[in-house]
């Protein structure tokens, strides 16, 4: 990188003219920092982000993925796991803040940033206070690829637990689907009913696939 004329630099370009001028090789190579031999720092983001199929995938990348590309090392990891953390914290922030249907895009970025590129179905709840804000995201339940087993009976006892008002149901679909199926449908209906028992209401079931965010509220099925 010092080999390039100053102007062409990504610091010195992100700090002459903003970071959206930096190409996205750029933008991760000012983060990296450094390739490794015979192998340049643009080289290695282009790598990363070839591998994990964009930024979208990197903020969702598992760390046994980013184990997987040469020339990231456990300090590299690491700054890239902060990163992606510090993302999620900061798309959670205003739901915390105000009403989640205040900003329901929002809502589906966090969950997608969440549960997006995951390989195992994950069933998550957003749980919510009074006024509908966020209180905590849970992974309750882990399955195969195919098909996970939730109980509602836990949902019930946490939603009591956090004294939630109110919860957003989520789940992922690793084979990149997001159309909500009968079962979710169906799933759907049922934890509404046990939820409804203590006064909890079920706002929406979220589904997350590859690049796809589906509201079954916004289509009428919840």
């Amino acid at each position: 990188m010092k080999d390039l004329p100053a102007e062409q630099r990504p610091r010195e370009k992100l700090l002459a003219r903003g970071a959206a001028a930096l190409a996205d090789t750029e933008l991760l190579a000012l983060l990296l920092r450094t390739g490794y031999r015979g192998h340049g720092v643009f080289a290695l983001a282009d790598d990363v982000l070839r591998h994990c199929g964009g930024f979208a995938g990197l903020l969702q990348a598992a760390p046994t993925t980013l184990a997987a590309i040469k020339g990231l090392g456990p300090a590299k990891r690491a700054e890239l796991l902060a990163v992606m953390e510090m993302a999620r914290r900061a798309l959670a922030q205003p739901l915390r803040a105000a009403p989640v249907f205040d900003a329901p895009e929002r809502v589906k970025q966090f969950l997608g940033l969440q549960l997006g590129n995951r390989t195992q179905e994950i069933f998550a709840v957003l749980f919510l206070d009074g006024q509908h804000r966020l209180l905590q995201l849970e992974e309750m339940f882990h399955g195969t690829l195919t098909q996970t087993s939730v109980y509602p009976r836990e949902v019930v006892k946490r939603a009591l637990a956090l004294n939630a008002g109110a919860v957003v149901l989520a789940h992922n679909h690793p084979s990149g689907v997001a159309e909500p199926s009968r079962a979710d449908e169906f799933l759907t209906q049922t934890l509404k009913s046990a939820l409804q028992l203590v006064d909890v209401r079920v706002l929406d079931h979220v589904i997350v696939g590859q690049g796809q965010v589906v509201s079954m509220a916004e289509r009428g099925l919840v």
